[in-house]
């Protein structure tokens, strides 16, 4: 059962220019940030979690999901992991206001799910997201018993993540490691969710430029699958590119950060790499660097866009899902 991962997560990221979240308009720097707004980077997206999985448990029932090849107990524990995302919410609002810190609030939201395997296919991207995102936070945590909080909440939504992708057929464990991901590169994948409504609560955040991959009729593979990043060189010239300038397709798989060399395609469009990393696999992240080793939000162009890729020669049998 295949609804592309990579094909989910490129119709969440094409709703980016809809989203209300502070567009990358320069260079920018690692933001600073304290365990208050920590905790509410982390509310903004479990109530983003919670908003899809209520939506979906009321637009699709329990015959919808068996129907899909989804067959019981999965939407009981779908309800499960709805009532997770829900106690999530409500701890960390809990502990902000403890704090006496002002708590964000529920927005507006899209999600590009129209049955229930689009459904449970974009469930896999969104917790893969919020494991790389408390991943990537923790290191920032100062208080002891916050981390130990978030570490907790970590382990629930990796165990998320393996349910759901093995549900989808796909590997519930395709790396040793788990990837972690920077504020500003998560809060540029949240803000394709994001459409309307307003918070009391500022986070300093901004979204870098939308990475669009050209579809393709292939499953990725790594050391063998090319990848073409639509309209990418167009995008750069923005950031005083040209077609001189040396620009590097930068992958994030578990600990490891692969960058390659892209190229200009003929149309002086889109870049292009012949050939992803290997080594690489499950939920992969990809950003556009002007550096090959320095891979830091000032030297961030676009991204990150989201590939689903298969060890070499382990890509599946049945026929890639048709682009949309």
């Amino acid at each position: 059962m295949h609804f592309s991962l990579t094909l989910a997560a490129s119709l969440a990221l094409s709703a980016v220019q809809a989203s209300p979240i502070v567009k990358r308009v320069g260079p920018v720097t690692t933001p600073k940030v304290n365990d208050g707004i920590i905790l509410n980077y982390a509310l903004t997206l479990e109530y983003l979690e919670r908003k899809f999985y209520q939506d979906g448990l009321a637009n699709y029932s329990q015959a919808e999901f068996v129907a899909a090849g989804f067959e019981d107990p999965f939407y009981t524990n779908l309800k499960e992991i709805y009532e997770d995302e829900k106690t999530h919410v409500s701890f960390l609002d809990t502990a902000l206001k403890t704090a006496n810190i002002t708590p964000t609030v529920e927005l507006k939201y899209t999600f590009p799910a129209t049955d229930p395997l689009s459904f449970v296919t974009l469930s896999s991207v969104l917790e893969g997201v919020g494991v790389s995102a408390y991943l990537g936070a923790a290191a920032f945590i100062m208080e002891k018993d916050y981390l130990t909080a978030a570490a907790s909440i970590l382990s629930v939504e990796a165990r998320h993540t393996s349910y759901i992708r093995a549900s989808l057929g796909e590997s519930p464990f395709p790396d040793p490691f788990d990837t972690p991901l920077g504020f500003n590169q998560v809060f540029s994948l949240a803000g394709a969710f994001i459409t309307g409504g307003s918070s009391p609560v500022t986070l300093p955040f901004m979204a870098f430029p939308p990475l669009a991959l050209q579809c393709t009729q292939y499953y990725y593979e790594a050391d063998r699958s090319s990848v073409t990043f639509s309209g990418a060189f167009t995008a750069a010239q923005k950031f005083s590119v040209d077609k001189n300038t040396p620009i590097y397709a930068v992958f994030f798989s578990g600990l490891d950060k692969l960058p390659v060399q892209v190229r200009i395609t003929a149309g002086n469009k889109d870049y292009k790499i012949d050939r992803l990393p290997a080594g690489i696999a499950g939920q992969v992240y990809v950003v556009l660097s002007k550096s090959s080793t320095a891979f830091n939000d000032e030297n961030i162009i676009a991204g990150p866009a989201i590939l689903e890729v298969y060890p070499k020669g382990m890509i599946p049998s049945e026929p890639h899902p048709k682009c949309h």
